[in-house]
C-alpha cells in the first residue's frame, strides 16, 4: 500500500498517515488517517479515513479501514465505527471550544 511518500508502508497505519484509494473510474482519491479507535470486546483497531472535499465535491468522504489499510467489508460495522468516531470528535470539538 503506497503511503504519502510513494513508499510500500510496513505495519499499523498512522495518524495523518495518507492512502490513496482507487476510484471506480480509476482515479485515484486521498484520504487521511483521522481516528483509530479499539473494539475492547474482540481487541481489534480501526482507522477512520476522511477526504477532503475538492471544489467541484459537495461534501468531506469517510472510509473504515483495519490498522492494515483494507477496507472493512462489513458496511454496518463500519456505520457504527464511523458513527462513534464522529460522536467522539464532536465531544472532543466542544470540550476544545467551551474553556474560552
Amino acid at each position: 500500500m503506497p503511503s504519502n511518500n510513494g513508499e510500500t508502508k510496513s505495519g499499523p497505519l498512522e495518524l495523518s498517515e495518507v492512502l490513496y484509494i482507487e476510484t471506480k473510474d480509476g482515479g485515484e482519491l486521498p484520504f487521511e488517517v483521522v481516528g483509530i479507535l479499539e473494539d475492547p470486546d474482540d481487541e481489534t483497531s480501526y482507522a477512520v479515513l476522511m477526504h477532503e472535499a475538492q471544489d467541484d465535491e459537495v461534501e468531506s468522504e469517510f472510509i473504515v479501514t483495519d490498522l492494515e489499510g483494507n477496507l472493512l467489508e462489513d458496511e454496518a460495522l463500519a456505520q457504527e465505527i464511523l458513527d462513534e468516531f464522529l460522536v467522539f470528535a464532536e465531544e472532543a470539538g466542544e470540550e476544545d471550544g467551551g474553556g474560552q
